[in-house]
């Protein structure tokens, strides 16, 4: 019995969920000949302040991407 574990950041809507699901069973079936039905995804959607990259959450690279250029240079002390 495959057990896959897949954890993602939050936000993504159902039907991506579903499919992404689908396409992960329909591949270790294809991969491993394993039966659709003996096949187990849990999805674990992590909130983005769970999440981080280089120490910094992924809400905090989010807003610093969406504030610009002004935002990176604050944040790095000025320099580039």
């Amino acid at each position: 019995m495959p057990l896959v574990q897949l954890h993602i950041l939050e936000g993504r809507p159902l039907e991506v969920k579903k499919r992404l699901i689908e396409e992960v069973t329909d591949a270790v079936c294809r991969t491993l000949g394993a039966a659709p039905d003996s096949v187990r995804v849990l999805l674990y959607e992590l909130p983005k302040t769970h999440w981080a990259v280089g120490g910094k959450t992924m809400a905090e690279r989010q807003a610093g991407a969406t504030a610009g250029p002004a935002a990176t240079a604050t944040e790095t002390g000025g320099r580039a």
